[in-house]
């Protein structure tokens, strides 16, 4: 059975699942949401999908894509995805 197919919300580009990394919108206030990677796949929520690289994270921070693919409007904070990505 093949894997899951996701789109990447940066670059569109459609991948198996295992190749890209889930995000979620946490609350952490009143119009106020905080990216987390899920990279088990876990978490509850809506989970949008892009590639682990700067290049597909930069173009979906541009887009604006998170926003519209996770349902949520109010001040998205990226700070812990981009730790994540761009590594410490």
């Amino acid at each position: 059975m093949p894997p899951p197919v996701r789109t990447c919300v940066g670059c569109r580009q459609r991948a198996s699942a295992t190749e890209l990394l889930r995000v979620v919108a946490v609350a952490s206030g009143a119009d106020q949401f905080s990216l987390r990677p899920d990279p088990r796949r876990r978490l509850t929520g809506r989970g949008a999908h892009v590639h682990p690289t700067a290049a597909c994270l930069e173009l979906a921070l541009r887009r604006r894509a998170f926003g519209r693919a996770l349902r949520i409007t109010g001040v998205i904070d990226t700070g812990e995805l981009a730790g994540a990505i761009h590594g410490p």
